[in-house]
């Protein structure tokens, strides 16, 4: 395990960082020319990404960016 001390603005910046990577990664995964493998490694970056940005944001932010369970979401 490994700890880091960092102050409130750079909590912000690291929270904006993964925030916009996570976004363009949901967008990514509309598009249907994106091939499915590629996608299903996209999907694990997200999570990591996701496990990372609980730490610093607050749960009203997590929210946002839970992604729905995967028997509810269209194959792609």
């Amino acid at each position: 395990m490994l700890g880091i001390l960092i102050n409130e603005k750079e909590v912000k910046e690291i929270e904006y960082l993964i925030k916009r990577e996570m976004d363009e990664i949901l967008f990514d995964l509309r598009d249907n020319r994106i091939d499915h493998i590629v996608k299903r490694a996209m999907e694990e970056r997200y999570k990591v990404l996701f496990a990372l940005f609980r730490r610093v944001a607050s749960p009203n932010e997590c929210l946002k960016y839970m992604r729905k369970d995967k028997r509810n979401r269209k194959k792609g």
